[in-house]
């Protein structure tokens, strides 16, 4: 295990009272070997969710970090590593029976390494730089994906809260938030906006 996971290894924690329920969770399948998956989706953005799923055996990475606990074994997916630093996962009983609860304050931290991929690199600059901006004006903006074609690689944006269907989001996009994305990732070559601002009222996404 490398030290970085290590590292990890020690910021994420699964409490006892998580852990019985857990293992209680998973004696009920019945499968022997198998364990808890944890991941992050859409990490580093607002949007970001910690998920929780069973993990077969043969569902086990040879990338993935492997924490013991003393009746299972939890995973962490590979591009989730950075996200889980100073997660907590608890479980709270109560009347009704009782909660897991997850919580993971990085979640929705981007994490910007020399090996990031162009998705990061963009959600990087959108949520460090661009939305702090936007904000002031009530809108924020989101990358929906990055289309890689003959012509290089296109950054598909949507726009959302005051910058829905406002008229002045074309000037915002090209001399904005494309500049900014440009100046920071070389190999960005066109910025497109998905939002249909045809309709000012109550306007919605193509």
């Amino acid at each position: 295990m490398s030290q970085e996971n290590t590292a990890l290894q020690s910021n994420i924690s699964i409490t006892k009272s998580a852990q019985e329920y857990l293992a209680q969770l998973l004696a009920k399948q019945e499968v022997e070997g198998i364990g808890v998956r944890i991941f992050v989706e859409h990490p580093g953005t607002p949007r970001a969710e910690c998920c929780m799923s069973y993990c077969q055996p043969d569902e086990i990475d040879e990338t993935d970090l492997q924490i013991a606990y003393e009746k299972f074994t939890a995973y962490i997916d590979t591009p989730s590593i950075a996200y889980l630093h100073d997660a907590v996962i608890d479980y709270n009983k109560d009347r009704f029976g009782g909660q897991l609860t997850f919580r993971a304050p990085n979640s929705k931290v981007p994490q910007v390494g020399e090996d990031a991929s162009i998705e990061e690199r963009i959600y990087y600059v959108l949520q460090s730089e661009v939305n702090p901006q936007l904000a002031s004006h009530g809108g924020m903006v989101e990358l929906v994906e990055v289309i890689d074609d003959e012509h290089g690689k296109t950054a598909v944006l949507k726009f959302g809260g005051g910058c829905q269907g406002c008229s002045a989001v074309d000037v915002t996009l090209r001399q904005g938030v494309e500049v900014q994305l440009k100046q920071q990732i070389p190999e960005l070559t066109h910025v497109i906006d998905e939002t249909d601002h045809s309709q000012t009222h109550n306007a919605y996404y193509k």
